[in-house]
């Protein structure tokens, strides 16, 4: 198969087009023949040597694949060679050819493309855990999402606005944010000219915001805890920012009963991505099917061009997804 190595840690270059042996699906896996590779902020920390693969995971990068199922291993029930496959994987996913474990593996909502489903696993396996089932966004409920524009915030934005929330998120532009409210949010907020705890207070009458949803950490903690309303959740699943510690008023969390939560999705079990999984097929899968939610495609780049696909990320230029065609 063809696939990309990192030579080493470094920048977009280390990434080197290689070729190895097809991979072998084990026991209650699937072996895919990947059509499209979806691309992440981790896939970028990664390679920069910030997020080892967690034991016995793939060295190759890339967290989401699509494509069709080229074998189906002993203890595998429910799929069958060619059909249309998209898997969330822990590694393993920037080649021609990819194992999953069928827990982890969705069947593709009726009218979606390969390279829109390969788009979907990892931004929608973690916005739903995250969103709808940590931080608990009721319909009704506000919601400030970070990043708007990014792979998981315009999928937040519309997973949110379709179940009934009310939708308020950041970006880095004027045009980013008309992306947003393009994608459902009723008020995008530029954090480059505007004071975003100051907006979301404006935006709900002074209340605060029910769940904020943070890819930042560092100094955004506190000020993402003054935008709660009362009984407000604060899930963390990222460090952009680049500062793991961040000081937080603990009376605030006291007085206003307060939640900071989050969590990582790579290194979970196969049978919690799987919960995860079911609930995606059960709970969001018919909303891409009715057309309420959809994968925004920012680029599609070939194999070969992951450097050049890893560098528009970097740029933060792009609005949504970018994904290698292998």
């Amino acid at each position: 198969m063809r696939c990309i190595e990192i030579a080493e840690p470094g920048g977009p270059e280390v990434l080197r087009l290689a070729e190895r042996p097809d991979p072998v699906p084990a026991a209650g896996e699937l072996l895919i023949d990947v059509v499209a590779a979806g691309v992440n902020r981790p896939d970028v920390l990664q390679r920069q040597g910030a997020y080892p693969p967690p034991p016995g995971a793939s060295d190759i990068p890339g967290l989401e694949v699509a494509g069709h199922v080229a074998a189906v291993a002993a203890g595998v029930d429910g799929w069958r060679v060619g059909d249309p496959v998209c898997a969330l994987v822990a590694g393993g996913g920037y080649a021609s050819r990819c194992v999953a474990p069928a827990p982890q593996c969705l069947p593709l909502p009726a009218g979606v493309t390969l390279a829109e489903a390969a788009a979907m696993p990892e931004t929608y396996f973690t916005v739903w855990t995250n969103v709808f089932e940590r931080g608990a966004l009721q319909s009704g409920e506000t919601a400030l999402f970070h990043g708007g524009t990014s792979g998981i915030g315009t999928t937040a934005i519309q997973l949110a606005a379709a179940r009934g929330s009310r939708v308020l998120a950041t970006a880095g532009s004027d045009e980013k944010c008309a992306a947003c409210v393009a994608l459902g949010a009723e008020h995008a907020i530029n954090y480059r000219t505007t004071d975003f705890v100051a907006a979301a207070l404006a935006q709900t009458g002074g209340r605060g915001v029910d769940l904020v949803l943070d890819i930042m950490g560092g100094a955004y903690v506190a000020r993402n805890l003054a935008a709660l309303a009362l009984d407000g959740r604060l899930v963390q699943i990222g460090l952009m920012a680049g500062e793991p510690m961040a000081t937080v008023d603990l009376r605030r969390i006291l007085g206003r009963r307060l939640t900071l939560t989050g969590s990582t999705l790579r290194a979970r079990s196969v049978e919690q991505k799987g919960r995860i999984a079911a609930a995606l097929l059960r709970e969001v899968w018919p909303l891409v099917e009715a057309r309420r939610v959809l994968p925004r495609i920012a680029a599609t780049f070939p194999l070969a061009d992951a450097a050049a696909a890893h560098r528009l990320m970097e740029s933060s230029a792009h609005v949504g997804k970018i994904v290698l065609v292998p």
